[in-house]
């Protein structure tokens, strides 16, 4: 993790970075952007070269999670990826979609370079496999991560959590069908998008289930 609310800014997600290998790094969201620098040095403390930066997972579209995108494209031009059912908002900056009203800051738009469409998609990158889900609920191009590694299943479930809001494309019952899916992975650790690191595997299911049953 190298952005969030306790390592940048409250206001940012949680920020994580991914070593690909000795000439990849990924990182999934990419904060608010006014930490911007402080993200590049935790990235540069924890020895992953910014400049090795290929891309860029958006999870969704609201603004904690891309208002950074534009400045690390400047910087270090990035493959910046998204669903397709949020990418346009991310682009155009669509303030609603964005949820622009609950921070007060200014969205520079980032073009994003990848599309995704399909229910699961595979993104190699250096020496690892992405697999990449479609979880509609908590926005319509909401999407979640996940990895093996090390005899581990690491999920990067951003937001699974909500909250939700009919301005954002939100939708209860797409987002319980999202959260089955979640669990079938049986994932050992969970890196959310607000609550930082979950483990073991039975935290991760009890996370999902609470949800689940008070939502």
């Amino acid at each position: 993790m190298v952005g969030g609310p306790e390592i940048t800014s409250m206001e940012d997600c949680c920020v994580y970075a991914i070593d690909a290998g000795p000439e990849d790094v990924v990182l999934i969201d990419s904060g608010l952007g006014l930490s911007y620098d402080s993200l590049v040095e935790n990235m540069l403390e924890a020895r992953l070269d910014p400049r090795k930066l290929r891309f860029i997972i958006a999870t969704h579209a609201h603004i904690d999670h891309v208002g950074g995108l534009s400045k690390f494209k400047r910087d270090y031009g990035p493959t910046v990826v998204a669903h397709s059912l949020d990418a346009d908002a991310i682009e155009i900056g669509d303030a609603e979609r964005l949820a622009l009203d609950l921070y007060g800051v200014d969205y520079e738009p980032c073009h994003v370079d990848l599309k995704l469409s399909r229910d699961v998609e595979i993104l190699r990158i250096g020496d690892l496999e992405l697999t990449i889900l479609h979880i509609p609920g908590h926005t319509p191009g909401s999407i979640s991560i996940y990895l093996d590694v090390g005899g581990q299943r690491l999920l990067f479930g951003q937001d699974i959590h909500g909250p939700f809001n009919p301005r954002w494309g939100s939708n209860l019952d797409h987002w319980r069908k999202s959260m089955e899916k979640l669990l079938q992975l049986d994932a050992d650790i969970l890196l959310e998008g607000h609550f930082g690191v979950i483990q073991p595997a039975s935290a991760v299911k009890r996370f999902i289930e609470d949800y689940l049953n008070i939502i």
